[in-house]
């Protein structure tokens, strides 16, 4: 069975300026972008609450928290594109992750991800053009950016936050 992940990128075509630059709010409304990581490396994840996947919140609290201290941050980007899974608000979606998973990394508003809505960040990274072109397949996708606020890597949903070959990037990106 081949890795449910697609390897490094070469190349993108929005530099890594351009992406870090792209606007986004934090699950409580204040405006952010990956420019304010600055410097550490980010795994940019789409979430839901009512989906098979939904576990993987476990695994992503457990790498934040073996990690964090390293450089590494886990954003997680709630997403209602498949299925209905996320129709929560805001202040529902905060609260079910800290009661049910102990989440502790950052959350933003919900966003689109792929369809006419798609938020400018996942058309960054998957836009004909991007960094890993091809849409999100389902929720909990997942992009490794450097340090640099370059895009290194895609995970695909079914592949858990900490297997070897997340975690084996995540640790090859903090050097």
């Amino acid at each position: 069975m081949k890795p449910l992940f697609i390897a490094f990128a070469l190349a993108a075509s929005a530099s890594a300026a351009e992406l870090t630059a792209i606007p986004f709010k934090t699950i409580d409304g204040k405006e952010t972008s990956l420019a304010a990581y600055k410097g550490k490396v980010v795994l940019v994840v789409n979430t839901a609450s009512k989906c098979g996947l939904t576990p993987q919140y476990e695994a992503l609290e457990s790498i934040y928290d073996k990690y964090s201290s390293k450089g590494l941050v886990v954003l997680g980007f709630p997403c209602n594109d498949f299925g209905n899974q996320e129709p929560g608000t805001a202040e529902e979606i905060g609260t079910f992750c800290k009661t049910k998973f102990d989440v502790s990394f950052p959350l933003m508003d919900k966003v689109h991800v792929k369809g006419p809505e798609q938020h400018p960040l996942y058309a960054a990274l998957t836009g004909e053009k991007g960094a890993f072109p091809g849409d999100v397949k389902w929720n909990f996708g997942k992009f490794l950016i450097g340090k640099d606020g370059k895009p290194l890597a895609r995970f695909e949903p079914p592949q858990k936050p900490d297997s070897p070959e997340v975690t084996a990037a995540i640790e090859k990106a903090l050097e």
